[in-house]
Formats: C-alpha cells, structure tokens, sequence
C-alpha cells in the first residue's frame, strides 16, 4: 500500500508541475486537460493516505493537500461555488438566440442522429467540425431551414460548415496559421435588428498521435483573439478548441481577445470524451464580448461523435456595462508574447494528410 500511495504521488506532482514549464511539446500541455480529474484523483488518494502507517506520511499528505488546494483554486471558478451577477433580459435586449456547436467527428456515419437533434432543438445557428462532403450531403435536408450556409469542405478532419436562420451578411474562411486548419467568420443581423459576428474554430491538438506541439493551436487561436479585439459589433468564438479554459494560452486568448469566458461561475461544460463520463475534459470552448449576455450553456446528448455537442442560448444588450468588469486586457508583455506564438504557429510544418482514414 506504501508503494502505491508513493507511485500516485509522484505522478500527481508530475502532472501537477509539468503545465507550468513553458514548452509547447504535447508532454506539457496535455496535462492540463487533465485537471479536474488529477484533482479528484488527489483527494481519493489523500483519503487514503490517513490509512497508511508511516512516520513520513504527513509530509506526503501535506503536498497532496497542497496539490488539491493548487487545482482546486483554479476549478472552483467554473463551478456555482463562484458566485457571479446573473442578468436578466430586459425590453432594451435583443430577443433570445440559440446555437449549437459540434464536432461531428469525420467518420461517424450516423447523420440521421445529428439531424434529429437539429430538429429537436431549433437552434438559430449551428456549426459543424469534421464535417467532409458525405457530411455535406447529409445536411442537405436541413438547408430549407438554414437558407445561409458557409461551407468549408475538407477530407483531413478539419472541415467546417455553418448554417444559420439569421441572415448573414457576410462570411469568410480564414487560414491563419496554415492553408489546411480554416476558421470562420460569419457577421449576422437579427431580425429585430441586432448585429454580430460568430467565428467558428477548430485548431489542431497537441497529441502523441497528431501534432507534436501546441504552437499551431495556439497560433491560430491567437490570430483569432487578435482579429476580433477591436471588432464595435458583439462577439461570439465558439469551437472545438482543443484546449482548456484554464490554460496559459487561453488566459492568453481571453485576455487579448477582450473576451468573456461564460463557464466562470456557471460549470465546465466538459464534451470530450462523449463515451467516458469519468475521462471527459471541457475542450469545446465559447468566448463572447461584454454586450452579449448568456441565459443558458450546456451539453445536449450524445449523437454517435466522439464530442458532445454544445447548446448555448444568448441574448444583446448594448444598454447594460454590468459585464465589463469580467473583461481583462492583456499587458504589454502579453501582446508581444501572443505575437511571438502567432509567428511560430505560422512557421510550423503541421503533419496532416490530405485525407484522412480512419484507424
């Protein structure tokens, strides 16, 4: 038992340490996916600790108190434990919209499940990641009910489409970082005469088995940041992230996007992996400016992918500043750091084929 209470707090302290040095190869950043499920594995083993006897026990306990004090700091503030202001609709706001996000995953063949949700749901706008052409002829059915699309079709895992009830005055595909990893950008107007702009993304993981780095992640989504930071219209960046709430590169994002991260004070909203519940990280992310206001953000039921897709449900309003205080603006230090990752996500040679085949 001496034994393995040891081997566990080991790696917890390795798993623990390795997010704070700053290298971008996939052995640091990974970890971080992992906290909420390092710190629940934290205190089952300080519980177990008070079984063991050993006249050291209470150092080791003492920095596996340490190590849960350590995450729990952070996760505390994506639970209702962190109390924030609620805001009410009011006659100034825009009326309720409503959009999904998905990542679809490329190889799931059963459409028909996702567009039954569609239908369930009615959502204003959605958005599809991994989605390639069979994908595309497969959402044809819908395109009746969402008369603008913008599609951006790819065999690679990276494909995009977006389909909208709201009229889209403008769409475009960017290309930040690389010519195969696209994102969207969608400027949209109400019916009741609300304007804003949805960017879709999806940028590649930091993973044994894809990129060997985070530096084309965390380019692309800092080009993203830096484009939209001084956009007048609302905001919204929603997306399959492949990244963390809470780590250094998105404190980085909020921060140089003048952004909100709607999970402080609400839940994590965890989508990956859709089949293990007790191995399900938050990597689906959503980022809005203060003039948006959001009533619900929740996952809706799994449709055969391997991620959960993301409902979320929002209102504008240009009359209420109540939400300004959750804006932060990056320093000086900051703005050249997120410049020098957007260069070095620019210059690195992704490893991704054109088409890809499932395993």
């Amino acid at each position: 038992m001496w034994e393995i209470y040891l081997v566990f707090v080991v790696l917890l302290l390795i798993l623990t340490v390795l997010p704070k040095i700053p290298s971008s190869h996939w052995i640091f950043r990974v970890p971080d996916f992992g906290k909420i499920q390092i710190t629940y594995i934290t205190l089952i083993i300080f519980i177990f600790g008070f079984f063991i006897n050993s006249k050291y026990i209470w150092y080791y306990q003492a920095l596996l108190l340490t190590i849960f004090i350590y995450h729990g700091f952070t996760l505390i503030k994506y639970t209702k434990f962190y109390k924030i202001k609620r805001h009410q609709q009011t006659k100034n706001s825009s009326k309720k919209q409503h959009f999904i996000s998905a990542n679809v995953y490329q190889f799931n063949k059963d459409y028909n499940r996702f567009i039954n949700l569609i239908k369930k749901y009615q959502p204003d706008v959605f958005l599809t990641m991994e989605s390639n052409g069979d994908w595309e002829k497969a959402l044809q059915i819908l395109e009746k009910d969402y008369p603008y699309q913008h599609k951006v079709t790819l065999e690679n895992t990276y494909g995009m489409h977006f389909y909208s009830k709201i009229e889209v005055a403008d769409a475009k595909t960017h290309y930040f970082v690389a010519d195969d990893i696209p994102s969207i950008e969608a400027h949209l107007k109400t019916k009741d005469g609300y304007e804003f702009v949805f960017f879709g993304v999806h940028p590649p993981p930091p993973s044994p088995t894809e990129e060997e780095t985070s530096k084309e992640r965390d380019g692309d989504l800092l080009s993203v940041a830096k484009r939209v930071k001084d956009y007048t219209k609302p905001v919204i960046v929603v997306g399959d992230f492949n990244n963390v709430a809470w780590s250094r590169s998105s404190v980085l994002f909020r921060k140089t996007s003048h952004l909100i991260d709607p999970r402080v004070g609400y839940a994590f909203v965890s989508t990956f992996h859709a089949k293990y519940k007790l191995l399900r990280f938050p990597i689906d992310l959503m980022f809005h400016s203060e003039d948006i206001f959001i009533e619900q953000l929740k996952t809706l039921e799994n449709f055969g992918s391997d991620h959960l897709p993301v409902y979320c449900e929002f209102f504008i309003d240009h009359h209420n500043d109540e939400q300004e205080e959750h804006v932060e603006a990056a320093d000086a230090e900051e703005i050249a750091e997120a410049e020098e990752i957007i260069e070095e996500g620019k210059k690195e040679e992704g490893e991704r084929d054109v088409v890809v085949t499932e395993d």
